[in-house]
């Protein structure tokens, strides 16, 4: 993504001496998350000073709606650009003028950097998706063992039954008998007002 025309075939020529293949260019920043999902391309090197808007925030955007491995490709490497970029999830910096030899590290290194970190950030997901699952079966026992006087075990057996006779999921096992429990409470509550009204 760059609006010079040299640089442009400077990174297309490099890349293709290094077995790369460019799926999509661009000039402006706003091109950018179309182009990413679109493409979906590997690794999008991304120039600093795009006419239309900030090449950071440009890279941020693209992030929070379709993650890939970004490079920077700049003249600038003051420490506030390298600790915005770095901010924002960028993988790698390439200096004008290219330098073609480092292209094919620098790409390789962003795209490995990248694969690892959304295979923490999906590990992470499915932590939280356990543990949230977890935390639903621990609530739907526990509605099990007070309104019908189950053990644990016993409560937990009762789920999983239902889960296998209805080949459905404990967790959506689970949520119907929350769901089921807080229909019955909020009717047991309205009887007990209108018990109440009626009182003399």
């Amino acid at each position: 993504m760059d609006d010079h025309a040299p640089s442009k075939a400077a990174v297309a020529e490099a890349l293709a001496a290094v077995g790369g293949v460019v799926v999509g260019e661009g000039s402006t920043a706003a091109e950018i998350p179309a182009l990413v999902a679109r493409f979906a391309p590997d690794v999008v090197i991304l120039a600093v000073g795009l006419p239309d808007g900030d090449d950071v925030g440009a890279a941020r955007a693209t992030m929070e709606r379709f993650p890939c491995a970004i490079v920077l490709l700049t003249s600038r490497t003051d420490p506030g650009t390298v600790e915005r970029a770095s901010a924002v999830g960028i993988m790698g910096f390439l200096l004008k003028p290219l330098r073609p030899g480092e292209l094919g590290p620098t790409l390789e290194l962003a795209v490995a950097r990248f694969r690892e970190l959304e295979a923490v950030r999906r590990e992470n997901e499915d932590l939280k998706k356990a543990l949230a699952s977890r935390k639903l079966i621990e609530r739907a026992k526990g509605v099990l063992m007070e309104q019908e006087g189950l053990t644990e075990s016993e409560a937990f057996r009762r789920i999983r039954k239902a889960s296998m006779d209805s080949r459905r999921s404990m967790v959506a096992v689970a949520e119907a008998i929350l769901l089921a429990a807080n229909g019955f409470s909020t009717l047991r509550r309205w009887r007990e007002r209108s018990r109440t009204a009626r009182s003399p």
